[in-house]
């Protein structure tokens, strides 16, 4: 194929991948609920990230792939110039979507005169006969994931006891469940690791699908959602709720285990008024999304802002959120 033919229409190919369905915007019907991934189906199996490159004019580009589950067989796939979000791709470049049908266990479709299909956890990209490229289906995980409270640090859960919070309950008997759940101990400045899982609910839209919320001091919300694929808006996960969007939508596929590390600096007050707002960086699954942030209000959902110290609360939104592995370091 002549070189600058290739790069045009590997532009079309990419550049066309407009956004045919708009995703999880508005709250929908649940529909089936999936915490176990053995008995999550075909969709769940096609649903994940691709990562790969396709040879161009002047050798090849970097290209990630994030194929989200919309239920029966439907699906939204996300193209990213560059990568994957936090793995070579960043806010403002290149990100493409397009609804999908699957067939048999996988899809195909024509984009201009490209040729779009995945099978067996690999997608390919051909134009005339010819292999442009492959894309593998990669697994990614936090590398934060399973870390050790430091020396010092409060352990509130670990899997052997709920007795660190109010109104606490068990999830399959090794799981803290997203119940309206407290923490017993309050806190003001802390560093606080946690790790979090989403289900699967392919049917579900918006804040109807993984909706929970991490509450620093019971004041400040840090979204738990299934927003794997999505744009990263403040009301999704690694958004700061009404406050700020994560600076890239760090979000893995539901039913992976994710983490937050979090260091929250309190709001500061004298003779009962504040002085400074409370401040906060954040890292979703190892990757910075808010770096020392200002928090100018609190946010809806527990308590108002205040001098007192407060406890960690974790949000009951009707979906089977669970969490482990929690510990806070005072500062």
């Amino acid at each position: 194929m002549n070189g600058g033919l290739m790069r045009k229409r590997f532009a079309m190919f990419w550049g066309s991948l407009l956004l045919l369905a708009s995703t999880a915007v508005a709250a929908g019907p649940a529909g089936a609920v999936f915490t176990d991934p053995a008995k999550a189906g075909e969709d769940y199996q096609i649903q994940g990230e691709y990562l790969g490159e396709i040879r161009t004019q002047d050798g090849s580009q970097k290209i990630g792939v994030q194929v989200i589950a919309l239920g029966n067989g439907k699906f939204n796939v996300v193209g990213h110039t560059g990568g994957l979000p936090g793995d070579g791709w960043s806010r403002g470049d290149d990100r493409n979507e397009l609804e999908v049908q699957s067939e048999n266990g996988g899809f195909i479709f024509p984009v201009g005169d490209a040729l779009v299909s995945l099978n067996d956890g690999k997608i390919s990209v051909e134009y005339d006969g010819q292999l442009l490229g492959v894309l593998e289906k990669v697994e990614r995980k936090s590398p934060t994931l399973g870390k050790e409270p430091p020396a010092g640090a409060m352990v509130l859960f670990d899997g052997s006891g709920i007795d660190q919070f109010n109104d606490a309950e068990w999830i399959e008997g090794k799981w803290l469940g997203a119940t309206n759940v407290w923490s017993k101990e309050k806190f003001g400045d802390h560093h606080l690791h946690i790790e979090f899982r989403t289900p699967f609910m392919p049917e579900a839209r918006g804040q109807a699908r993984g909706n929970s919320g991490v509450y620093m001091q019971s004041r400040y919300e840090l979204q738990v959602l299934d927003s794997f694929g999505l744009e990263g808006k403040d009301n999704e996960c690694g958004g700061i709720y009404s406050i700020s969007q994560p600076d890239v939508n760090m979000c893995f596929p539901p039913l992976a285990w994710q983490t937050y590390d979090i260091d929250f600096t309190a709001a500061r007050y004298t003779n009962g008024e504040k002085t400074s707002n409370a401040r906060v960086t954040i890292r979703h699954n190892g990757v910075l999304i808010h770096d020392d942030r200002e928090l100018a209000h609190g946010t809806p959902g527990r308590n108002g802002e205040g001098p007192d110290l407060d406890s960690l609360f974790l949000q009951n939104h009707g979906n089977p959120v669970v969490f482990r592995n929690i510990w806070v370091l005072k500062k």
